[in-house]
């Protein structure tokens, strides 16, 4: 029997019917339709071609590696990124087959491996735009050339794909991308003393040294990480001998180091800024090789980020990333609603870099985090179809708005079937898709459960665990732990921050004590059969802003349980910035099978609704009092909306509050 110090989570099946729903869409609807739309084969369905993620009439992602590969004659089309579109596609291929084992899906996914070992260069090199037409300005422009973005996009898929399949060829090219990227870069003299201007290659390599264990794959990873910010020259060096003409994103070029995360050091970085896919990709990596490499001056810089992210620059759904100008975070407290960015990128990445710090530190509010990214922030970006996306996220949107306002366009209130620069679409598939990856964690001698979502899991020494329940729409979670061993185990339960305020725990039918440690309970498991019984606290709650936040002054947001709502046109008169809540609403709840694939709707009656003034009344007004008249509003949960037609939606409502 092995010691459980060494204890280590061996399998993972989801029984959630909310989460099993969407993983079996991912599987049997996504992942065909994914495929589908990077061989050429998809419709482009975009409903608003000037909305964020932009539109093209095909993807050419597939094309383009068999262009390198030698397979076909042509020229590169779309971005120098497009190969990432088929790397996360293959990612997520990856993870479904753990759950969903489908032949001929198996088949296309090998086929497509073998395509990328026949694309890659002998030397490790893969990048198809530089393949294909400007061979000779490999790593010479890394500013904005992506290159080690996209290898280790790939590295990630292929790790995922021998992992999940033993295909040897997935690993095999990882490798030789990251012999070919430790032979470029690094301290020693001859290599190039820099590092890509879109973060990415660090986490990748964090992943592939803990599947190899091979040290020069994590030496390379803590390089790049703590190289990013010591030169500030470095881009403009490599820009002008590259030649200042040949940009492939002009407006990059001068937009400053701020924006690529790398104005300084990251020991000396104080707050979250720039490009909000780049920072928290990197912040993922940071947080990774800090873990491994037991070093507190990383794992403090990726704390001190986090926190000010989750403090200060984070809305209500988990959403981040405030403005369209460079999809980036701006600065603290500035969290614009209707012109809010958030795209979903950023928050399936805020998801990665939050699992790396609860591996570190069974915190609660990791837990919390990752919560609610996964049932509002990232699960809002794919249509209840699973083969339409939004780019952007806003919290408040208007289709006239999005029509008429220059400054909105980027706002779609209809979600695509794909985009321009498609890197969302499987980037939330791949983050559902590996859902397993996201309920336990697991050190030394204690399991930490911090998500609530039904399971059968099993752990390498024979412990099993099962855990039932309705969730998210009820709190009542039920735990039966098998413990065949002689030996205690000590089984870790996050308190969700919103129920907090009260929630119960028994264990064989007996009620326990329930003082917490960073919002975690903990349970000694003996030998044998455990029951635990948790209930949580699913009263709606108002949600306020910090005042420091001035679009919400006066506002609340409705949630129950981990889900954020919002109200929508669809049911609620418009326009709906002339609800007010009272100060104490009072909500019923009603669990509709056969709406929006299966929701809890909220209602409540304790609403005024401001009188329309007519067309004919003047602009402004003076001293005139406003009538109201008692109303009602219908909420459903924010990911859900731009489900059914194109009208308003909200989560930020106005309330009485004096």
């Amino acid at each position: 029997m092995k010691e459980l110090t060494k204890l280590q989570l061996a399998y993972v099946q989801i029984t959630s019917n909310f989460w099993k729903r969407y993983r079996d869409l991912i599987a049997q609807d996504a992942v065909p339709f994914q495929w589908d739309m990077i061989n050429d084969k998809g419709k482009m369905d975009i409903t608003n071609a000037a909305a964020a993620g932009g539109a093209a009439d095909r993807s050419g992602a597939i094309a383009n590696l068999k262009i390198a590969a030698g397979r076909m004659n042509g020229h590169h089309f779309g971005y120098p990124f497009q190969d990432t579109d088929v790397y996360k596609w293959l990612e997520t291929v990856a993870y479904v087959l753990k759950y969903h084992p489908d032949d001929k899906l198996k088949t296309e996914a090998d086929w497509t491996v073998d395509l990328i070992a026949d694309a890659q260069d002998d030397d490790g090199y893969l990048s198809t735009y530089f393949q294909i037409e400007a061979p000779e300005r490999k790593f010479k422009r890394l500013q904005q050339s992506h290159e080690l973005y996209s290898m280790g996009h790939y590295i990630e898929a292929g790790v995922a794909y021998h992992k999940a399949t033993g295909n040897k060829t997935a690993l095999h090219v990882a490798e030789k991308m990251a012999a070919c990227i430790n032979s470029h870069f690094g301290s020693e003299a001859g290599k190039i003393h820099g590092y890509d201007g879109h973060p990415e290659i660090e986490l990748a390599l964090a992943q592939l040294y803990e599947t190899t264990q091979n040290a020069d794959y994590l030496k390379l990873a803590k390089y790049f990480v703590t190289e990013r910010g010591r030169d500030l020259d470095f881009f403009d060096r490599q820009n002008e001998a590259d030649g200042l003409d040949n940009d492939f994103f002009p407006e990059l070029r001068t937009i400053g180091e701020r924006y690529y995360f790398a104005d300084k050091p990251i020991t000396e970085q104080e707050d979250a800024h720039g490009h909000a896919v780049r920072v928290l990709y990197f912040c993922t990596g940071l947080a990774h090789v800090a873990r491994v490499e037991k070093d507190q001056k990383l794992l403090d810089a990726a704390n001190r980020l986090w926190n000010d992210i989750v403090k200060k620059q984070m809305y209500v759904t988990g959403n981040v990333g405030q403005t369209v100008t460079g999809e980036a975070f701006t600065y603290d407290y500035d969290l614009p609603n209707d012109t809010d960015y958030s795209e979903t990128c950023a928050s399936v990445s805020m998801a990665f870099f939050t699992k790396q710090l609860l591996a570190n530190d069974f915190q609660g509010k990791f837990g919390d985090v990752i919560e609610k990214e996964i049932f509002n922030g990232a699960l809002s970006g794919m249509a209840l179809d699973g083969k339409h996306y939004f780019y952007a996220n806003p919290l408040e949107a208007d289709p006239t708005a999005s029509e008429l306002n220059p400054g909105k366009k980027h706002i779609a209130t209809r979600r695509s079937s794909w985009f321009a620069c498609a890197c969302c679409p499987a980037n939330i598939t791949r983050l559902i898709a590996s859902l397993d990856q996201y309920l336990y964690e697991v050190r030394d001698n204690t399991i930490l459960s911090h998500q609530f979502i039904a399971n059968d899991a099993k752990f390498n020494n024979g412990i099993e665990i099962k855990q039932s329940g309705n969730f998210p729409w009820d709190g009542h979670i039920s735990y039966q732990i098998t413990n065949p061993s002689e030996r205690e185990l000590t089984f870790g339960i996050r308190i969700p921050a919103w129920s907090l305020d009260h929630y119960s725990v028994e264990v064989d039918g007996s009620k326990v004590n329930t003082t917490l440690n960073n919002d975690i309970l903990y349970l000694t498991i003996e030998n044998g059969n455990t029951d635990i019984s948790l209930n949580l606290n699913m009263q709606p709650h108002l949600v306020h802003a910090n005042t420091r936040v001035s679009v919400d002054a006066l506002k609340v947001a409705v949630q129950r349980g981990p889900i954020v709502y919002c109200v929508e046109g669809v049911d609620n008169e418009e326009p709906l910035w002339l609800y007010v809540l009272d100060q104490k609403p009072s909500f019923t709840y009603d669990y509709q099978p056969k709406l929006l694939d299966g929701v809890e709707i909220l209602t409540t009656d304790d609403v005024f609704r401001l009188k329309i003034d007519s067309e004919e009344d003047s602009l402004y007004t003076f001293d005139q009092p406003r009538g109201a008249d008692k109303s009602s509003l219908t909420f459903i949960p924010y990911y859900a909306w731009a489900n059914r037609y194109e009208k308003q939606m909200t989560v930020w409502l106005n309330q009485r509050t004096f």
